[in-house]
């Protein structure tokens, strides 16, 4: 990737504009809101830490116009990729507890004061803001995303449905009412993780909500991923942003504290162990931005939206407005320096892309196939008061 020299600054020193009103071309108006999908590793089992470095990032990504950050799987508390937690069918060792209990410390409590931080740092950089976690709730664990308006208010969190192979030994299920897409004025957002978004069903839930900007944070790095997120912009019409950390070896504690399951032997300190690969694609399947293999990294794209038809009276803004396109910036302050790519789509093509197809629309068969989505929260322990049913049948007795 070639850099460009250029700041992404005006001739008075400040940053481009956050939402540019552009002229596309005919007698309507476009907002244009620029997405980051963030590329970063954890800094394992120090919370504080990632939440600082977080913050870095997000900065790094208002400054140069972002309205929209998303990070990857697991960012807060950590994807305890390699690790088995001294697990195997019949046994469990002590030490492997140990790492449970570091990990359990490593997560937060949602609502508490990592969410309340969190929503400080949306509302400071005027961004809304996509985080991925690990939440605690008593003694279990479940990968979720939080999601915050650029006022700092917390919007909701879904929790994964399915977590794949080991990972259900350490994270609980999710349930339905936990799926939201949240309307806002930059489009309908919601979001998905990692392999639950192979679940046909669960993205055709999202499809039903409207969804429009489909995050999908993950933890899978392989090439076969760019697929599925080609195929879910296809399918959905949506965008489709998908975060993955970028780890090396040396990101998690060395051994024998934690150990890389089989392979630490063959593990040098710079080995890559997560290469990354976070993507913007449009609903036409076009990537806009990345996939990006080389290293942390922000990468970005400017989205449209258009809105309304406009007087033909009324005073259209130049389309230099639209600011930047297909660069790449070198932000300082990390190991290594931290990319980011910027590319230009509009949300027009939504409507474009579901011309010919609209999955939960005129191309659906509701009279020979449907979904039921059951989107009441579920628990493991109801109770029902004895003595309210005693009271009751007394009183029944009495007349």
């Amino acid at each position: 990737m070639a850099l460009v020299p250029t700041p992404l600054i005006d001739n008075n020193g400040a940053p481009p504009p956050v939402i540019a009103e552009v002229d596309m071309g005919s007698d309507s108006t476009a907002l244009t809101v620029r997405a980051t999908v963030v590329q970063a590793s954890t800094i394992f089992y120090d919370t504080p830490a990632t939440l600082a470095k977080a913050e870095r990032l997000i900065s790094d990504a208002a400054l140069y116009g972002s309205q929209l950050v998303v990070f990857p799987e697991a960012f807060i508390g950590g994807y305890p990729r390699g690790s088995n937690f001294g697990l195997t069918v019949g046994s469990r060792t002590l030490k492997g507890k140990e790492e449970f209990r570091k990990y359990h410390a490593s997560a937060i409590d949602v609502p508490g004061p990592e969410v309340e931080h969190l929503g400080a740092m949306a509302g400071k950089y005027k961004v809304y803001l996509v985080m991925g976690v690990i939440e605690r709730e008593g003694y279990t664990l479940y990968c979720t995303i939080l999601f915050f308006d650029s006022q700092g208010h917390y919007l909701g969190k879904h929790r994964k449905l399915m977590p794949t192979s080991l990972e259900r030994v350490i994270w609980g299920f999710g349930d339905g009412s936990t799926i939201p897409v949240f309307e806002t004025p930059i489009g309908k957002i919601g979001g998905l993780i990692c392999w639950e978004n192979k679940m046909p069903l669960l993205r055709t839930a999202m499809y039903g909500k409207g969804i429009e900007i489909y995050c999908a944070p993950t933890a899978d790095a392989r090439d076969l991923w760019q697929a599925s997120m080609t195929h879910i912009a296809l399918e959905g019409g949506c965008f489709v942003l998908s975060a993955n950390q970028f780890c090396r070896r040396k990101d998690y504690p060395p051994p024998p504290e934690y150990t890389f399951s089989g392979t630490d032997e063959d593990l040098s300190p710079e080995s890559v162990v997560c290469a990354g690969g976070s993507v913007i694609i449009s609903p036409s399947g076009t990537i806009l931005a990345g996939p990006n293999y080389e290293g942390e990294a922000l990468i970005s794209a400017d989205l449209v939206k258009l809105l309304v038809e406009l007087p033909t009276n009324t005073t259209k803004t130049p389309e230099t407005a639209v600011g930047f396109v297909g660069i790449t910036i070198t932000i300082q302050g990390f190991s290594e320096s931290v990319l980011a790519l910027v590319s230009n789509e509009d949300f027009g093509e939504i409507v474009r892309a579901k011309f010919d197809f609209d999955v939960v629309g005129h191309y659906s068969r509701p009279d020979v196939l449907n979904l039921i989505v059951r989107d009441h929260p579920t628990t493991p322990v109801a109770f029902t008061s004895a003595a309210a049913k005693t009271e009751g049948s007394h009183k029944s007795e009495e007349h």
